[in-house]
């Protein structure tokens, strides 16, 4: 149902004068705005929307909203290919969606589907991206990256066969860039761990929950325990 996205950030200018000659113009970076437009959202967005179900069919409206991750792809053309040129993967974080008015009308022939739409607003991820400024947004385009890293990134986002989709954090979106060859892990926190291996040297299904990890580096506590971390090869 998601009909469009628009980036509304911009920056501020402020000019300084002496003797009525402009002498420094000092640019205030931009803060992330935006509008989501939508016919449809699936249920699980009312929480961040301020929608609370105290019980089965009865809903609280007016609750406090819930930050959320966006992400979304915007196509890239040009006059040769048209539309089907490649495409830019945007992530968006710490999301809060500030529902716009709309109106309720009665049935017309013909009818016109209500279409919602939401005003955004964001704060940056902590801590940030070292050497840049903090940022809700970023972007990936597929004309610039290798197919490997590019393939990696969405099996993430999208999930495959045998992996449930889920979204990196913007460091990890750069460590793959910058570790393109490495065996990545990633510890989720509750247990569970995340092996990304964005070239297939390291990580062998054996059969479809069997699996063999080799060449990566590894510590042997015992003959059944060890300890994995990441491996990047030899430049």
């Amino acid at each position: 149902g998601l009909t469009s996205v628009e980036d509304a950030s911009s920056g501020d200018v402020q000019s300084y004068f002496l003797d009525g000659i402009k002498y420094l113009e000092k640019i205030t970076p931009a803060e992330y705005a935006g509008k989501l437009k939508a016919f449809t959202y699936p249920t699980e967005l009312e929480p961040m929307l301020g929608l609370a179900e105290a019980s089965p069919g009865l809903v609280y409206h007016d609750q406090p909203p819930f930050s959320f991750n966006l992400s979304y792809r915007t196509r890239i053309g040009n006059d040769l290919d048209g539309t089907d040129l490649g495409y830019r993967i945007h992530i968006l974080y710490n999301i809060v969606a500030n529902p716009d008015s709309y109106a309720m009308e009665t049935f017309a022939d013909p009818t016109t589907p209500t279409e919602f739409s939401w005003s955004l607003t964001g704060f940056p991820p902590v801590p940030a991206a070292k050497g840049f400024r903090p940022t809700v947004h970023i972007s990936v385009d597929t004309l610039r990256i290798d197919e490997e890293t590019l393939q990696s990134i969405e099996d993430i986002l999208y999930g495959t066969e045998t992996t449930d989709p889920w979204l990196p954090t913007i460091d990890e979106i750069r460590d793959l860039f910058e570790t393109y060859g490495s065996l990545i892990i990633v510890d989720n926190g509750d247990g569970t761990w995340t092996a990304i291996d964005s070239a297939n040297e390291y990580i062998t299904m054996l059969d479809s929950t069997t699996f063999r990890i080799a060449n990566a580096d590894a510590e042997f506590i015992d003959a059944t325990t060890y300890t994995i971390s990441t491996t990047i090869p030899d430049p």
